[in-house]
């Protein structure tokens, strides 16, 4: 599965099943890294410099100093070395490796950086999800790598043949395992106010824009669970999916609308906005 994808650690290019990881790496030890996932297609990256935006502000929130000017220039390394016209590059930075596991960090630790370039042919098939509470911890806004609750949700979920999960904390809706929600209630478009617990997704960003531009119906509020059981339709947002329909909420035993006007119309804005 690794062997020919291109990666790199700590400066050095390599094949990816060649590179080893200390045990001591924070982010093996205490999940204490951050990561970003940058799409491109038709051999273009895809809103490049709002994914690197995040990265800055993830490292700020964990006190992680980074040197984007670096980072970027390995993953351009990595983009312009490719021979693949779509994909993602993930890149990663850890704290760092410290000298013995321990929770308190020492000061002069140096940062660890990781990335790798996969292909992939992106597609926006419809899901399958189920909804489940929302076990992370409170600081979601934060791309970390610490995704446990993601992990147990959406595996609980994929063992009744799911997609994606909609999770939600205290009844109130947050996102999805892996990407963002957005429905349709009343004939508006409908997606969850941002805050500690759901991530300022980069696709999201760019379909509210579309949506505002377009001056389409839209509201971006609190929205309790149960709203959902009177929604036409419900998509998912992120890097790798897209606009992504969701055909089937199994908890509510609900099929929905595929074909809904608004929806369609997000997607063909959001790939005009994406492809121009």
């Amino acid at each position: 599965m690794t062997k020919n994808i291109k990666a790199v650690y700590q400066g050095s290019f390599n094949d990816l099943d060649s590179i080893k990881i200390s045990p001591l790496s924070r982010a093996f030890l205490f999940s204490d890294s951050i990561y970003e996932v940058i799409p491109f297609q038709n051999n273009s990256f895809i809103c490049s410099e709002e994914h690197f935006e995040r990265l800055i502000y993830s490292a700020s929130q964990l006190r992680i100093p980074i040197n984007i000017k670096q980072i970027k220039n390995e993953i351009n390394h990595l983009f312009k070395n490719s021979n693949y016209s779509n994909g993602y590059i993930y890149y990663q930075v850890s704290r760092g490796i410290d000298t013995i596991r321990s929770h308190i960090y020492n000061s002069d630790i140096q940062c660890e950086t990781f990335g790798y370039l996969m292909p992939l042919e992106f597609s926006s098939k419809p899901l399958k999800v189920a909804v489940c509470e929302d076990i992370r911890w409170g600081r979601c806004d934060i791309k970390t790598t610490s995704l446990l609750g993601n992990v147990l949700q959406m595996n609980i979920a994929a063992d009744q043949s799911c997609d994606e999960i909609i999770m939600h904390h205290n009844n109130i809706i947050t996102e999805g395992g892996a990407s963002n929600i957005f429905f349709v209630h009343e004939n508006t478009i409908c997606t969850p106010k941002l805050s500690n617990k759901i991530l300022p997704g980069i696709t999201r960003a760019i379909l509210i824009d579309v949506i505002k531009d377009q001056r389409l119906p839209f509201q971006e509020s609190d929205f309790d669970i149960n709203i959902l059981n009177d929604a036409s339709c419900i998509w998912f947002t992120s890097s790798t999916k897209g606009v992504a329909p969701v055909e089937e909420v199994i908890n509510l035993n609900k099929k929905l609308d595929l074909e809904n006007d608004l929806m369609r119309q997000c997607q063909i804005l959001y790939n005009q906005r994406v492809t121009s």
